[in-house]
């Protein structure tokens, strides 16, 4: 600390923070890979830095999620939602198909379990039963148990992360696993930037529209309240950001009941989802937004945002919507909008002037829409990058228009939690909040507080 005394008053000009020393068990387990000298069988898009071992279990759908037990290894063509009470049993997944931004890369960082995706053929090359390691470090699997043992680890060089410290700049989190609510709501965050939706649907386990059949809608609601209790509770006045439910009808499918209400789309992603769902059913919305109703009547930090918004029309008939279930009338709720799609860029003043609080930046669909790339398909996974001047641009006139319009703008995609150079920018550009994976909090902590005191320093 710096401080200065003129005229009898005492100035503080200056602070820094006390550090600690912080080795993470997954910066462990990513130094542990490199001892590993055993030729690997197999080799994928490395997507979660942890070693897991176990025994191989193939799964070919959703339906067989009973059969993955406590350690085994899940390999699959593809995770999504419905994979995530299996996933969390497994000591590891390998994936044929995605890349560095698909589900089982972001479930699998959230859970602190090592993960390899785009592997094309590991449905084929495994065999059920067998023993492997997977390095998700490096995006290599091994037949049998070679994870170095860690009486043979030398000790890591310490990171020095400040760890205590607060910056103008908010960090908040992207959850989505109610269980892990009040453990990451005791690290150094500012509150949860992204909630997932999706994850919970999943484990309530049954189509929404098979509850308004049965004049169970309110059972519905109760469920989901409980689950996003979890969380206002645990981030006490810190704000939680939920990202209403955006399962596309492909996902919705695999729900108890999801076969006799969902369409058969050729292209899910860009189908029947988002802001357009809300208005063509506005009844399971309603369900949805209940909860949220039911929720804030106790925790008051619980806030709404929309996904996939196509246009200004479509987000002011949302909240249209929003407004009949009476969220409005509590002055503390905030209203936001993801910023994924090219045209909420292009027309972000409209979409502001609808009247929303906040934006978020879903950096994962954005970039794959001014893009035209695929970021689930890892044949074209080399050209999907956050950083093309493309998506650069489209990043900081989402940004300044916020900005310049007087709300609050934030970032929730993965990219942050991959790329500390793009952190950098959206500081210098005056980004509201950052939000990343929980594996990257303490290290986005420390870009953010090092980019703002470079910004100051320039200035003076």
């Amino acid at each position: 600390m710096e401080w200065a005394l003129e005229d009898n008053k005492l100035y503080i000009v200056q602070t820094r923070p006390v550090t600690t020393i912080k080795t993470t068990d997954q910066k462990l387990e990513a130094k542990k890979s490199d001892q590993i000298t055993k030729k690997p069988i197999l080799s994928g898009s490395p997507a979660s830095p942890v070693i897991g071992c176990g025994k191989v279990v193939i799964l070919k759908s959703a339906k067989e999620l009973s059969r993955i037990k406590q350690g085994d290894v899940l390999v699959t063509e593809m995770t999504n939602p419905d994979f995530v009470p299996a996933m969390k049993r497994a000591s590891a997944i390998v994936t044929d198909r995605g890349g560095r931004t698909s589900h089982a890369a972001i479930v699998s960082r959230e859970l602190g379990i090592a993960c390899v995706v785009g592997t094309q053929n590991a449905t084929k090359i495994l065999k059920e039963g067998m023993v492997i390691t997977v390095d998700g470090a490096k995006g290599l699997i091994y037949e049998g148990d070679v994870s170095p043992a860690k009486k043979n680890i030398k000790q890591q060089e310490p990171q020095v992360f400040a760890k205590h410290h607060k910056t103008a700049t908010h960090l908040y989190v992207n959850l989505a696993e109610p269980e892990l609510a009040a453990k990451i709501a005791s690290q150094n965050v500012d509150g949860v930037g992204l909630l997932r939706a999706e994850f919970m649907l999943a484990q309530i386990g049954t189509h929404p529209k098979k509850f308004i059949e049965e004049k169970k809608g309110e059972e519905f609601t109760d469920k989901l309240a409980e689950e996003l209790s979890y969380f206002g509770k645990a981030f006490g006045r810190r704000p939680v950001i939920y990202r209403a439910s955006d399962l596309k009808s492909n996902e919705y499918k695999n729900l108890k009941g999801g076969d006799r209400y969902e369409p058969l789309e050729s292209n899910p992603m860009l189908g029947y989802r988002g802001a357009f769902r809300y208005i063509k059913d506005p009844d399971v919305f309603k369900l949805e937004l209940e909860a949220i109703l039911k929720t804030r009547q106790k925790y008051k930090n619980l806030h709404l945002m929309i996904p996939f918004v196509r246009s200004p029309k479509e987000l002011s008939t949302v909240r249209e919507l929003v407004e009949k279930v009476g969220l409005f009338e509590d002055k503390t709720f905030k209203f936001w909008m993801m910023v994924e799609i090219p045209t909420n860029v292009i027309e972000l003043q409209e979409f502001i002037k609808v009247g929303i609080d906040g934006v978020s930046i879903g950096s994962n669909d954005l970039t794959m829409l001014i893009l035209g790339t695929d970021r689930d398909n890892e044949e074209v996974a080399g050209e999907f990058n956050e950083l093309d001047p493309s998506v650069l641009w489209a990043l900081e006139k989402t940004v300044r228009g916020a900005h310049d319009a007087k709300i609050s703008c934030s970032i929730c995609g993965q990219a942050p939690s991959i790329y500390p150079e793009l952190t950098q920018k959206l500081v210098q550009w005056g980004i509201t909040s950052i939000s990343v994976n929980p594996d990257a909090i303490e290290a986005t902590r420390e870009i953010i507080y090092q980019s703002e005191e470079k910004h100051l320093n320039r200035k003076t």
